[in-house]
């Protein structure tokens, strides 16, 4: 599968950061009163993982759909690698995969034509194993040429996540990756992503998976209408299962 980007011999020393929000506030309405949760400041760097937890209506998916730079901020400011974040600009498109919740697909290809679509657009050569690999490594070997209107909802939510591996990309921005997803499924998508991070690249994630913060991030952001803090993973992990 496409690598994320890495740094060099040593993480450590030549890490970059990939997103930073400092002082945001996020929400669906024009002036500071509308935010939904106090402003965040938080940071991460090529070989992290940031899970956000908290919640429903607490402000994750809100401040994901920021920093994927499909919704303005109501104040502060969202780097993404280094920039005010943009989802216009060439580099982002580059090199952020971002999977929401909401089905996004072209109708009329198939699963198979859908995915060979996403990786040659985004530059991947000799891109047929490639999908192949990961049609089986999300279980859709036997749904390969469907339409995405003849799929399961947990299917079209792997055909999404397939999209995502199938490009090349240094940081993934994921709302809730296990949703619609069976067990096993989740397991094996939590180690992909540990492998994502320590390969170098990056995850922001929101989630109600304490597995998933527990195996995939080395930092979480905790979100409440009143308060917003950066814990440990066991503690955000702690948080979901107190919901």
């Amino acid at each position: 599968m496409p690598k994320p980007q890495r740094s060099g011999k040593s993480a450590k020393k030549s890490a970059k950061t990939l997103l930073k929000a400092d002082s945001v506030s996020v929400g669906y309405g024009s002036t500071l009163a509308s935010a939904v949760c106090p402003p965040i400041n938080v940071s991460m760097s090529s070989g992290q993982g940031l899970a956000v937890v908290g919640a429903n209506g607490t402000g994750k998916s809100t401040f994901l759909r920021a920093a994927a730079g499909l919704l303005a901020v109501l104040g502060g400011k969202i780097d993404v690698l280094g920039a005010p974040v943009d989802e216009r600009a060439r580099r982002f498109r580059a090199e952020v995969a971002v999977v929401l919740d909401e089905d996004s697909y072209l109708p009329a290809l198939t699963v198979r034509e859908h995915l060979l679509l996403t990786a040659r657009g985004h530059g991947v050569r000799e891109v047929s194993n490639l999908v192949t690999e990961q049609i089986e490594a999300f279980g859709l070997g036997d749904r390969q040429n469907a339409l995405p209107t003849a799929l399961s909802s947990g299917q079209r939510r792997r055909l999404l996540l397939a999209a995502a591996f199938v490009r090349p990309r240094t940081l993934l921005v994921l709302d809730e990756p296990e949703q619609r997803l069976d067990s096993g499924m989740r397991d094996r998508l939590a180690e992909r992503l540990a492998a994502e991070r320590e390969a170098g690249g990056g995850v922001v994630m929101a989630t109600h998976d304490p597995v998933l913060v527990r195996d995939v991030a080395t930092k979480v952001l905790l979100l409440t209408e009143d308060a917003v803090r950066v814990v440990a993973p066991e503690d955000g992990a702690a948080a979901i299962e107190a919901l």
